[in-house]
């Protein structure tokens, strides 16, 4: 088992995002944006910056946080897009010595597609990245988010099924099921067979002071309604070995666009929402 964490959510620059990590004395991190660009999108010469950085640090990337097929990207999005995301992310993962790259799985367009047919272009394009990372000897982690595979337990393992591929796997994010109004632990135990990795956030619903509907709020690991207790307690119990990766959306949602207001107070938060996971854990498995 290992901490990770999506570490622009600690700080926008390569080297405050690997000291958050450091301070945080794990050896893992996750790598979606730097500077306010995707990792994927970086040029060669940034990316080289990158890896030097790491590996002066001695860091290890957990995951590409990528953009393939992801909430910005319909299922009416020009798949060159992806197909070109993808061919560059390869190569950079071999060099990294990383294995999981996310994706998501194609909100529906506008006007909407019935869903026979979203469903079957979204699998159509997911079993072309799936051979592509085969080719590349990389895997692709599919979170619980939008598009057609995050409706639902049954539709992210249909679409497990569908496509295929043993490069085609999940990772699980806690705390996303709340703010799409579904029931955590049980898309958690429709899925759990597939799980290679786990995102951690919760959030908490409360009344706003005008009236009106709940609305979420992110909290620390453990204090809300995402199960997360009870998910890593599971998961334990069934033998999970692999990361924790942290996003906290206490200060930013980047996929928002709603950045810190306060840089020194995303880097602090971020480190004592890292440590909360250790302590909740350490509860949890106390060996």
């Amino acid at each position: 088992m290992y901490y990770s964490g999506i570490a622009d959510e600690a700080a926008k620059d390569i080297e405050s995002q690997v000291r958050a990590h450091k301070e945080l004395g794990w050896s893992f991190i996750e790598l979606r944006n730097i500077g306010g660009t995707n990792l994927t999108d970086l040029s060669d010469a940034e990316f080289e910056k990158v890896t030097e950085i790491l590996d002066a640090n001695a860091l290890r990337v957990s995951c590409f946080a990528s953009q393939l097929a992801n909430w910005a990207r319909p299922i009416d999005t020009d798949f060159e897009k992806d197909l070109a995301e993808l061919r560059r992310a390869i190569p950079r993962m071999q060099r990294l010595g990383t294995s999981f790259i996310r994706c998501m799985s194609y909100p529906n367009q506008k006007p909407p597609l019935e869903d026979r047919e979203w469903k079957r272009r979204v699998v159509e394009r997911i079993k072309t990245l799936a051979r592509m990372a085969e080719d590349g000897g990389i895997t692709l982690v599919h979170e619980n988010c939008d598009g057609w595979g995050g409706q639902s337990a049954g539709h992210t393992m249909e679409l497990l099924a569908e496509v295929g591929s043993d490069h085609l796997k999940l990772v699980y994010d806690t705390g996303n099921p709340i703010p799409h109004h579904q029931d955590g632990w049980e898309y958690y135990q429709g899925v759990r067979d597939a799980i290679v990795y786990v995102h951690i956030k919760d959030y908490v619903t409360e009344e706003p002071p005008g009236g009106g509907p709940p609305a979420e709020r992110a909290c620390f690991p453990g204090e809300g309604i995402g199960y997360v207790r009870e998910i890593i307690s599971d998961l334990f119990a069934r033998g999970y070995d692999g990361g924790f990766s942290i996003e906290p959306h206490l200060t930013s949602v980047v996929h928002l666009q709603q950045e810190a207001s306060d840089p020194q107070v995303a880097f602090k938060t971020y480190i004592e929402y890292g440590r909360r996971l250790e302590a909740l854990v350490r509860e949890i498995r106390p060996a």
